[in-house]
């Protein structure tokens, strides 16, 4: 491992040195992607350095307890040896969760899509929950949230909304959100109380570089019609919404959050080259989970994935068999906790994988 991060050190350095030379600094797409490369490296250096003045300090305490004689002396190098160790274990712990090698979606800015599933109207005000639960967290981040897309349910929620999050390492926090979310709860549509079972199908998807995806402006269908809004609210009355199809593969997106059809062509253009990207990155994650089964997946869409149990008040992830009883702050957004745990349980897996625990 050690032999590993000396290599990454020294190449920390020649980075350093290539990004102060002026030819570098001239060519702006190399300085961008050495600047980025140098940044990740940043932190680990940074801990690698910290580890062997670790070691150092553990070396110059056990020399004390060697050759020392006083014993108010003796009994300080001790104490400080103690604590040494203990940091020891916490940067070695450190040192090896930051050699795992990043997904290189994680800085990505995402489309998260809520759908209504199985339930009827309790489904759409469920997946209405969801969007403010991811919105409210997303503010605490301080993240940008903006609805993309939105079919509203007369008697409330969403048949499907779209939202498009911008921010820092968006992806790599949300990625694990993607799969089938189940509620049981007691409608207020219910007259005997009792409680419902009722679902909803979140998609996390990494949002496209303009020079990694590239349509043939032949290969789309476009559609414009009018924006309809929950019982009749918000109809704009010139055709501003949007529906493209791209044909080859017949993907179809629709963007009615803008009252100008330039900026729903826009959006919906970006949500086209996602889904087509998300398509390919998909092909990707099957492609290794066929040699290997992850324990937190984030490619079945199908999978139930978690619970909300209102009668309760407990959140239960089934991926990683956690139950928290939060369900009020949980739906206001207080969200970070449960996808701490996610990321942790893929973290030892990929440990595992690389050989280092």
């Amino acid at each position: 491992m050690f032999d590993q991060i000396e290599n990454l050190r020294g190449k920390y350095i020649e980075i350093g040195k290539a990004l102060s030379d002026p030819a570098t600094m001239s060519d702006m797409k190399r300085f961008t992607a050495l600047n980025k490369e140098y940044k990740e490296l940043e932190n680990l250096v940074a801990v690698y350095d910290r580890y062997k003045l670790i070691l150092a300090n553990i070396a110059n305490n056990k020399q004390i307890l060697d050759t020392e004689k006083d014993e108010d002396f003796r009994d300080m190098a001790k104490a400080d040896l103690v604590q040494q160790e203990e940091e020891k274990e916490k940067y070695e712990t450190q040192l090896k969760s930051l050699l795992v090698p990043k997904d290189p979606e994680d800085d990505r800015n995402v489309l998260l899509e809520i759908r209504a599933g199985a339930g009827g109207d309790e489904a759409s005000i469920f997946a209405g929950d969801l969007m403010r639960m991811y919105s409210r967290y997303c503010e605490t981040l301080g993240w940008t949230v903006t609805v993309a897309n939105a079919n509203e349910n007369p008697v409330g929620g969403f048949k499907e909304v779209v939202l498009e999050i911008e921010g820092e390492n968006v992806y790599g926090t949300l990625k694990f959100e993607s799969g089938v979310h189940r509620v049981q709860r007691i409608p207020e549509t219910e007259a005997k109380g009792r409680v419902h079972t009722s679902a909803a199908s979140v998609a996390v998807l990494p949002e496209a570089d303009e020079v990694e995806i590239y349509i043939n402006p032949a290969d789309i269908r476009m559609d414009v019609f009018r924006a309809s809004g929950a019982g009749g609210q918000h109809v704009n009355r010139t055709e501003s919404a949007v529906r493209l199809v791209h044909i080859p593969t017949n993907t179809v997106v629709e963007c009615q959050a803008e009252r100008s059809q330039h900026k729903n062509r826009d959006m919906a253009m970006k949500m086209l080259k996602t889904r087509i990207y998300e398509a390919a990155v998909r092909k990707h994650e099957d492609a290794i989970a066929a040699r290997r089964k992850t324990l937190v997946s984030t490619g079945d869409r199908s999978a139930k994935i978690r619970t909300y149990n209102y009668p309760q008040g407990r959140i239960t992830d089934h991926r990683i068999n956690l139950s928290v009883y939060n369900l009020d702050s949980f739906m206001n957004g207080d969200i970070g906790g449960m996808i701490e745990a996610l990321a942790v349980a893929e973290q030892t897996e990929k440990l595992k994988e690389n050989n280092l625990i």
